[in-house]
């Protein structure tokens, strides 16, 4: 892509200068990783792109994307995002289950066997429509508005705050991470729901990965910050978006399996991309 076509992102997507060292650094490679496993394995490869919310994950997955249709390949980046429960089956979840699973997020707030059969029909030829989820309704958009694709595509790019996650052990479940977990969770057994979603039907999902790619946030720490950044475009483009009070409570919920992912991915990604508190790759 010329740089034209750069400048031209960085102004559709409001991003600052400073993501011109992404692309280079992080977006580019990527682009070549995927290709290369394409090649290699003479069919789709699945790539998935994991990072801790606000960390950049599906600006870079877009123009990753980008870059990889502009060599010839038919690439398409997917959000796990898009792949909620409903407003109405997390509320079901919530009265079965445990209240906190009505708030979107962590895992079990998924339809993974959506999102599996997603990546396999884009394997596969014939056409898949790819579901989109709202954010401001808090639900699924009517499936007249998904977009509809031709398959077998050459790459998937797969994007999301926990893709690629692994399961904790039972003993690191006993101690709350955060008075979220603490006050609201006293039993455990809405982190234990979580921990059992991962080791199940999560890892079946994220089996289908041939590559994983990690966006390393310098810690949790920054998360609630890069968080509000996101809230507040949100807010300036009238989509909803939340406050400072209730975004340090939404990322409460991420918090337990944000932290193990930094902790614990690090040693088995096959790519870890440094960020530092900004989101810039280290080089």
């Amino acid at each position: 892509m010329s740089a034209a076509d750069l400048d031209r992102f960085i102004a559709e997507e409001q991003l600052p200068e400073s993501f011109r060292r992404t692309a280079e650094l992080v977006c580019e490679p990527l682009a070549a990783r995927a290709q290369r496993r394409r090649i290699d394995r003479k069919r789709c490869a699945v790539i998935g792109l994991c990072g801790a919310q606000g960390s950049g994950k599906t600006t870079v997955a877009k123009y990753a994307q980008l870059l990889l249709q502009d060599r010839g390949m038919r690439a398409v980046a997917l959000s796990l995002d898009d792949f909620y429960l409903t407003h109405d089956a997390r509320q079901r979840l919530a009265r079965e289950v445990h209240p906190l699973l009505a708030t979107r997020g962590p895992p079990g707030t998924h339809d993974v066997a959506m999102a599996a059969a997603a990546i396999d029909q884009l394997r596969a030829k014939g056409k898949v429509a790819l579901p989109r989820f709202d954010k401001a309704t808090d639900t699924r958009t009517p499936r007249g508005t998904w977009e509809t694709l031709a398959s077998p595509v050459d790459v998937i790019l797969l994007e999301g705050w926990c893709v690629g996650a692994v399961s904790q052990g039972e003993a690191a479940l006993a101690i709350p991470v955060n008075d979220l977990e603490r006050d609201e969770d006293p039993k455990g057994i809405w982190r234990h729901y979580v921990n059992d979603q991962l080791d199940g039907p999560y890892k079946a999902l994220f089996a289908r990965l041939h590559d994983l790619v990690l966006l390393e946030a310098p810690s949790f720490d920054v998360v609630a910050g890069w968080r509000a950044e996101q809230e507040a475009k949100l807010r300036a483009k009238g989509q909803g978006g939340m406050d400072e009070a209730q975004v340090a409570r939404f990322v409460s919920y991420y918090e337990r399996l944000t932290r193990w992912i930094l902790a614990e991915m690090p040693g088995r990604a096959d790519w870890v991309i440094t960020l530092d508190t900004e989101r810039n790759p280290y080089a």
